[in-house]
């Protein structure tokens, strides 16, 4: 499968998309004002213990004190089946090195961990521990412990704890090494910094985007890195030349005149990818809508009608969404909790089969993702690993208009309201006259299917009311101005 990784860099953002087969499969955007917190290590101090949560909260200087809940306590995770007090472990003003593993999202401060984990190009450094941990995407048992068995020779009898990744799969003895190395120095660094540095210090921050780019997505799969920046370019050369090798050929400049993503049509699936409702190919769709709790996909048959039966239409539509909730999943980076309305299913084959398919099409993300099986209603439930804001916290804000409801009131909903509030104002006060500020839209019904309306409460009140277009308002706002 030729896959193609493309780089958009800016002085305020750094954009990733990852094409296969000429299809947007997934996008990263890292803002300089908004950039991850996920990986990077800090020196918190404890400002609250909560007994009662089992968690405390860290300040790490930070808008928010990050939380630490105990099962993210290194004493509890090597002792799951010993369980902990938080109170015993932590106490206010205490000194903890802590690492981010998700980032702020929404009210939400950071989580913690006081186990540190650092990732190299083919293993990850937990230097709390001393076990040898395997990637479970590497399922051939024998070639685990290969691999299990090329690292304990490398490393001395008393050793800390790695996690062998996938990439590893293919590194030399060499690359190996110096992946030990590497992560060796990057811990003896923190370890200095945790002892001299004021507390609330950043000991250590991972990777840029452009450079975890290289670290952690290139693979056998891949055939070529596009950069538009000549700078980044050289800069992410130089990255490989030290650390991944085996990438450097596949580093290219991008240098023409059309902007990459533009070229290779991430633009539009960026928009798209936006959009409440996503179209199939076959004339069914998808409704996508994002709430602070879960993520909800409905899938509808549209104008898809089939050349067999309806049943067979159904199983259609829902496999063809099988493959596009994936991809959506991806390319909005949708975390948490996510329920999937499939069209309703009798034959338990056709239910089986699109479950099958869901699956597959979910086991090539990158992020963690558990899937389960429909339930009496006729939903499936999909966790996602949310660890970052997803693409449309990154790019959007809440819609002033209708402040996140997705809905406004009609015209004729908003001179009823105002209709009932000069009827309100003139039983308290002996204005006048009265005069609405309103959007063109309100003003226009007014004047043409509510005049009636307006004309009769005029006769009531005894009091003439003016109109007056406020192009600046919205549908929704309005005044009543009393003279």
């Amino acid at each position: 499968m030729k896959e193609q990784i493309l780089v958009n860099i800016t002085p305020q953002e750094t954009r990733v998309a990852t094409i296969e087969e000429g299809v947007v499969q997934d996008i990263h955007i890292e803002r300089a004002s908004q950039r991850g917190l996920v990986g990077n290590i800090y020196l918190g101090t404890v400002k609250r213990v909560l007994p009662g949560m089992q968690s405390a909260f860290i300040e790490i200087g930070l808008e928010r004190a990050a939380f630490l809940h105990i099962a993210d306590v290194i004493e509890q995770r090597q002792h799951p089946n010993d369980p902990q007090r938080i109170e015993r472990l932590v106490h206010e003003g205490q000194s903890v090195v802590v690492q981010v593993i998700k980032d702020p999202i929404g009210t939400k401060g950071a989580r913690l961990s006081t186990q540190i984990s650092i990732a190299g190009r083919f293993l990850v450094f937990l230097p709390q521990e001393h076990h040898i941990g395997i990637s479970q995407r590497i399922e051939n048992g024998e070639e685990r412990e290969h691999l299990r068995s090329r690292l304990e020779k490398m490393l001395p009898s008393e050793h800390h704890g790695y996690i062998i990744r996938t990439s590893a799969d293919h590194a030399t003895d060499d690359e190996l090494r110096a992946d030990i190395d590497y992560l060796d120095l990057i811990w003896a660094d923190i370890r200095q910094k945790s002892q001299t540095q004021p507390a609330k210090s950043l000991l250590f921050q991972d990777l840029s985007l452009q450079l975890r780019v290289l670290r952690d997505m290139v693979n056998a799969d891949t055939d070529e890195v596009m950069v538009d920046s000549r700078e980044n370019f050289q800069k992410m050369g130089e990255f490989a030349a030290s650390f991944v090798s085996d990438v450097l050929p596949r580093i290219q400049h991008y240098g023409g005149e059309r902007p990459l993503f533009e070229l290779y049509g991430v633009e539009a699936e960026i928009e798209r990818a936006l959009a409440r409702r996503v179209n199939l190919k076959f004339g069914g769709y998808l409704i996508i809508d994002q709430t602070e709790a879960m993520t909800t996909i409905d899938v509808n048959t549209g104008g898809f009608v089939g050349t067999r039966n309806f049943d067979d239409t159904i199983f259609k539509t829902n496999l063809e969404a099988t493959q596009v909730i994936a991809r959506q999943l991806r390319l909005r980076n949708l975390g948490g909790i996510i329920i999937v309305d499939f069209i309703d299913m009798d034959n338990e084959e056709h239910k089986t089969a699109v479950l099958d398919e869901l699956k597959k099409a979910l086991a090539r993300d990158r992020t963690k993702v558990t899937v389960s099986s429909f339930t009496s209603l006729g939903l499936i439930e999909i966790t996602r690993k949310r660890t970052r804001e997803s693409l449309a916290h990154v790019l959007c804000q809440t819609c002033p208009t209708c402040q996140g409801r997705g809905e406004i009131k009609t015209a004729e909903t908003v001179c009823y309201d105002i209709l009932r509030e000069i009827m309100r104002e003139a039983r308290q006060f002996n204005a006048r006259e009265y005069r609405i500020l309103a959007s063109q839209n309100v003003i226009d019904m007014f004047l043409d299917e509510e005049s009636a309306s307006l004309a009769m409460l005029a006769d009531f009140i005894g009091k003439p009311i003016y109109l007056q277009v406020e192009t600046a308002y919205s549908q929704e706002q309005f005044d009543v101005v009393l003279v």
